[in-house]
């Protein structure tokens, strides 16, 4: 299993975008979490297969129809989240 964490920027704070990262990382089978941060962005801590991740990092990019993504920045991480399936903490 490997795990990634992104930070996204932009306009992802009151427009559903945790959910829909949710929505999007259930459907790939991945487990995690995405959280809102003080500063505005989303950091999302995602855990599965290789090209599952890439796919969510992707969509990230994208996001729900409301957001407005101005940067997606991800790294590989030792972290593996304690939780079983994908939650919007």
């Amino acid at each position: 299993m490997t795990c990634r964490r992104c930070v996204v920027s932009g306009r992802v704070q009151g427009v559903w975008f945790r959910a829909a990262t949710q929505q999007q990382a259930r459907r790939l089978g991945l487990t995690g979490s995405a959280v809102n941060l003080p500063d505005g962005r989303v950091t999302v801590l995602a855990c599965g297969e290789p090209q599952a991740l890439d796919a969510l990092q992707a969509w990230l990019w994208e996001g729900p129809e409301l957001a407005r993504v101005t940067g997606v920045a991800c790294e590989d991480v030792d972290t593996v989240p304690s939780v079983d399936g994908f939650t919007t903490g």
